[in-house]
């Protein structure tokens, strides 16, 4: 008898942007006991796992994306006896626990970068992080021209006790997040030591933030416009496997072997698959079809390139739609440019939100029956469009990084509705959210959508319930239906097919036994454009006939 397949194969699992979740203290944030209230939610709707967003205690210049301590839960979610309780009840629940891991970086308040400012040049304590001379002959010129994540220099100088400019450190991201230097031994066995603490807790695995960005170029070298592999000094250097290999030991060191997910952002799908190779990360994310736009042709592509990226180290791929960084699906397929970039968020984009809608609807029931992992972000279950803020109540410092050009990325952290009423509709009690959420919310509010079979939130739940009782659309084989150009159609095993009419007509369905589900009624059996049916077919053949 075959023996099952990891959970983290086929898993679904749900990001929770905890900040923006559930308020149980009714502070106006979301916290660990919100998440815990929440978690009959998930089970209801039918996902197999939940990844936190970054709850360990924090400055928040980042929104914990800046860490000060690695072993404790920052005040403002809860501490370490309610997060014992999330995960317990979790399992209770069958659900898994994964936790974000942000190891490119720490906080400018984290103990070590404290000791390595106090300690001063040439110490030891600087070695840990990224610590170096300026250029020139004051020292005034930053060390090199890398380019930040968030825009701006990568570098911030120091200012020595005496009140004289200092060495520089080095931030790919924003100056209260100095990078740590990942050659140094005590910052790898430090995160080893990190890992299991939480692996002893129980939970099932982490997602690694940034994951391709951790080793750099001892010697500082220049950004070229066209790095050879493994080239960049900054991005995907050949020895950031051995870090990987390291943990990928630690995880298989538990009776249920722990999780390593990736956020890896790389082009070059050979050196991609590199990091999901059998002694380094389980899964990493598929952000190329994330970021394509409503269009058959595209989309067709992007699934083949993952699939056969994936195929050589024999890892699942992972499916998404968006996260807490990217604008949300509702809104991004209702715009004439319907693909995503960072570089290319701007305020007041145009968006036809009931076409992004009917759209994201169809694309929910595509990454559903797509081969591998789904990740779904809090709120794209209810429907949520991004929103458009005020700049006055903008935290994201990317909106100020970019001197106020890009929005940032708080429109699509705008606490969730579960109510119908109430001043922030169910989300807390009386307090404001801490970002203030749309009045017109509580019409696709959890409570609203829950008993009506039409809504977005309906549509995920009987997808999932799908998915999760036919090991066909989990396990089976896929095989693309040829139907037209402007339709992305396969098969899963020999009895199912997805088929997502992208185009600007009608078409005719296949020959077919029933219909599972549809994102959108069909018209005198036809399926409308921007819409997905789900079929049960005739067996198949060998050919796929």
């Amino acid at each position: 008898m075959n023996e099952p397949a990891p959970w983290w194969q086929t898993a679904v699992v749900y990001q929770i942007y905890p900040r923006s979740f559930r308020d149980a203290d009714g502070d106006g944030v979301g916290d660990l006991r919100g998440v815990l209230e929440g978690l009959d939610h998930l089970t209801w709707l039918g996902v197999d796992a939940l990844w936190l967003s970054p709850v360990f205690p924090s400055p928040m210049a980042d929104f914990g994306y800046d860490v000060a301590d690695y072993c404790d839960i920052d005040p403002v979610f809860g501490d370490l006896d309610v997060f014992d309780e999330l995960v317990a009840a979790a399992h209770e629940r069958g659900l898994k626990v994964v936790l974000d891991w942000v190891p490119n970086h720490t906080s400018d308040q984290h103990p070590w970068f404290q000791a390595a400012l106090a300690a001063g040049p040439g110490s030891p304590e600087r070695e840990r992080f990224w610590f170096h001379p300026g250029l020139g002959p004051d020292g005034s010129q930053i060390p090199t021209e890398w380019v930040s994540s968030f825009q701006g220099s990568t570098w911030t100088r120091t200012t020595n006790p005496d009140g004289t400019p200092g060495e520089w450190y080095l931030h790919l991201f924003t100056p209260e997040q100095p990078d740590v230097n990942w050659n140094h031994p005590d910052v790898r066995a430090e995160h080893e030591a990190v890992l299991q603490f939480w692996f002893d807790r129980g939970v099932a695995g982490v997602r690694i933030d940034s994951a391709a960005l951790l080793v750099k170029d001892p010697e500082l070298g220049p950004l070229s416009d066209n790095p050879a592999p493994g080239a960049h000094p900054h991005v995907d250097r050949d020895e950031i496997h051995e870090i990987y290999r390291a943990w990928r030991r630690v995880a298989d060191a538990y009776a249920e072997p722990r999780v390593l997910v990736g956020e890896v952002w790389l082009e070059d799908t050979e050196r991609f698959a590199q990091y999901l190779r059998s002694d380094e990360m389980h899964t990493a994310f598929n952000f190329d079809f994330m970021t394509q736009p409503w269009d058959a042709a595209a989309m067709r592509t992007s699934i083949d390139r993952t699939l056969a990226a994936h195929a050589p180290v024999g890892a699942p791929a992972t499916w998404v739609l968006s996260n807490h960084d990217v604008t949300r699906p509702v809104t991004r397929y209702g715009r004439e440019d319907s693909s995503f970039a960072f570089d290319r968020k701007r305020f007041g984009t145009p968006t036809d939100l009931e076409l992004g809608t009917q759209r994201a609807r169809a694309a929910a029931l595509l990454t559903s029956a797509l081969p591998g992992c789904l990740y779904i972000y809090q709120g794209d279950e209810l429907g949520l469009p991004e929103v458009n803020l005020p700049r006055e109540v903008i935290e994201d410092p990317m909106h100020f990084r970019s001197d106020g050009v890009d929005p940032g990325r708080d429109g699509c952290r705008v606490p969730l509705p579960w109510a119908q009423s109430g001043p922030s509709l169910g989300f807390g009690d009386d307090a404001e959210p801490w970002l203030p959420q749309p009045r017109d919310w509580a019409e696709i509010s959890v409570e609203a959508q829950a008993s009506d079979d039409e809504s977005m939130l309906s549509l995920y739940r009987a997808a999932l319930a799908l998915r999760r009782d036919d090991a066909a659309m989990r396990l089976g084989a896929m095989r693309w239906l040829e139907l037209g150009d402007d339709v992305v159609a396969f098969c899963r095993g020999d009895r199912f097919a997805s088929i997502t009419n992208v185009g600007s007509t009608s078409i005719q369905l296949p020959p077919h036994q029933s219909v599972l589900l549809a994102s959108t009624p069909l018209v005198d059996g036809a399926l409308v454009p921007n819409s997905t049916v789900w079929l049960e077919v005739e067996p198949l053949g060998a050919d796929g006939a």
